[in-house]
């Protein structure tokens, strides 16, 4: 799979439109670890993952050995995760799909589900027990004060040089601020300072897709998207500088643990810094595995999740 294919095709299937959704949970399987897995997160010590067919992975051994959750009430794919701590935990997906757990993972509900059109969620983040942000597909912004009981669709503003917001919504992080970014299409980088109601939008003066980010020790931003694409912003996310790399393979997703920073992308890519982002070097999975999620444990060594399921531990 090249990464001229734009990595929405790569990770969710057509986007259709239907009357109604069955409702079927997502099946026990034996071969759980190699499904198809586009998030993952901690729960407090427990590695969580998501992904196609409503799958859910758990590892309470820093990724040695994953389990798949007992009871998932659908089985649309999940692209994004966030826990607040070992318990409370959110995912979403297709169908604007909101599920929560309340065990750290095992057993999930659903809070929302829009069944007349699949306008899937790509990402969500939860501040704390209560406040949290699902983005997605042409703008699709929700926010929840209640844990998710209610969520409440937020209008944004259209972005510089468009006369409606339609930019789809890719990824979430966050700075030790509690200052919320989301990474989109056409190069932009937005932030909200006040749990996802109100967004600007910060120009990274790169034109493609951005998929994920994250914020550095230091402060400072980073994110990648299509073509090999990866740029440090400064702060306050008005400057920006790319990071050379020599593959074209898009970056998928990052994550940070102190000083180590790792990202990875389509194809095997794998770029790593051990000074904070200051320097990068590149490398391949051996088989070429299109990477698509990531954790860094507490002593720096990944976790890789990809297209086949868990990638294994060298």
């Amino acid at each position: 799979m090249r990464n001229l294919i734009p990595l929405i095709v790569l990770l969710l299937p057509a986007l259709l439109q239907a009357s109604s959704l069955p409702a079927v949970p997502a099946t026990q399987t034996g071969n759980a670890s190699a499904a198809t897995l586009l998030s993952a997160t901690w729960a407090s010590e427990r590695a969580v993952a998501v992904g196609d067919h409503g799958m859910v992975l758990l590892s309470d051994d820093h990724g040695q050995h994953f389990r798949q959750a007992t009871s998932v009430p659908l089985s649309t794919p999940l692209t994004g995760v966030s826990f607040v701590d070992a318990r409370q935990g959110w995912a979403v997906g297709h169908w604007g799909v909101i599920l929560n757990t309340s065990d750290g993972g095992d057993v999930w509900q659903v809070q929302r589900l829009s069944s007349a059109e699949d306008r899937p969620l790509f990402a969500v983040h939860f501040f704390n027990a209560t406040q949290g942000v699902a983005v997605g597909l042409w703008s699709l912004v929700l926010t929840t004060d209640d844990g998710g009981k209610t969520w409440i669709e937020q209008k944004l503003d259209a972005p510089p040089g468009s006369s409606r917001a339609d930019l789809n919504l890719m990824g979430l992080f966050t700075d030790a601020k509690g200052q919320l970014y989301a990474t989109a299409e056409r190069g932009q980088l937005l932030r909200s300072d006040d749990q996802g109601k109100h967004w600007r939008y910060l120009d990274t003066g790169y034109s493609g897709t951005l998929w994920t980010g994250a914020v550095l020790s230091d402060g400072s931003l980073l994110v990648g998207g299509q073509r090999g694409t990866l740029l440090h912003g400064s702060a306050d996310g008005l400057s920006w500088k790319r990071v050379p790399l020599q593959s074209k393979s898009s970056v998928t997703a990052i994550d940070v643990s102190g000083r180590e920073v790792i990202a990875v992308g389509l194809d095997g890519l794998i770029v790593r810094s051990d000074d904070g982002g200051q320097s990068f070097h590149e490398q391949s999975s051996s088989d070429g595995v299109s990477l698509t999620a990531l954790l860094l444990n507490s002593d720096g060594s990944p976790i890789l999740f990809s297209r086949r399921g868990i990638v294994p531990q060298r």
